[in-house]
């Protein structure tokens, strides 16, 4: 029971964050994939104070601060960059070096270098990070208009989801598709998310997605 509570907290605060982003940005699209790709930051940073919390050694310790440090200081310090593809390399927290050098990327709309570096996560432990950084990846081809690139991973989220949010999945894989063409597919995966996910946030997008979809018939 305390497990579930502190999982619908974690996602109902990733809710209020993303919600409060795009109700300020609606229809700037750009804007709106830099600032989930902030949001995943801010998960990964919270996930690594827990493990700093949970007793790893001290070494370890002192890798994920580095990660974290260079981080924030890329911003103002791009030279800093190397030190922190050198931690990407190899190790415990590599995924998260990856994650983290891959928002650096898609702050500079590189997208093509931000897929290089997601794509070097593997696929052997498929936790709350693996499943972050894979729907991460797939909007980096839906930016790119790689849709079935896009769609393929959010095939795979979809047999295979582990603990990540089934309405995120299927709102994403529906703006895909709506994109690439396929707009009664699109519309829908959206009514599925408007019945099943009706007291969510993507449920009410849904929704709004649905009216505006049948109106154009």
């Amino acid at each position: 029971m305390k497990r579930k509570v502190k999982k619908q907290i974690k996602e109902d605060l990733l809710v209020d964050t993303v919600t409060t982003v795009i109700d300020f940005s609606k229809h700037r699209k750009k804007e709106i994939m830099l600032a989930v790709a902030a949001v995943l930051v801010l998960i990964i940073a919270v996930i690594g104070v827990r493990l700093i919390k949970s007793g790893s050694s001290t070494r370890e310790n002192r890798i994920l601060s580095q990660i974290l440090s260079l981080s924030e200081e890329l911003k103002d310090h791009p030279e800093k960059l190397p030190e922190l593809e050198k931690l990407a390399g190899s190790g415990k927290f590599s995924r998260m070096a990856h994650i983290q050098l891959a928002s650096y990327w898609i702050e500079k709309q590189d997208f093509k270098k931000a897929e290089a570096e997601l794509g070097k996560i593997p696929a052997r432990k498929r936790d709350t990070i693996y499943y972050q950084s894979r729907d991460m990846l797939a909007q980096v081809f839906f930016y790119q208009k790689k849709y079935e690139e896009a769609l393929a991973i959010y095939d795979e989220l979809e047999k295979t989801p582990g603990d990540y949010s089934m309405d995120v999945i299927y709102f994403h894989k529906a703006e895909v598709l709506e994109r690439k063409g396929e707009v009664e597919k699109a519309l829908e995966l959206f009514k599925k998310i408007q019945d099943e996910y009706s007291q969510t946030y993507f449920g009410y997008e849904a929704s709004q997605k649905v009216q505006k979809l049948e109106e154009k018939k």
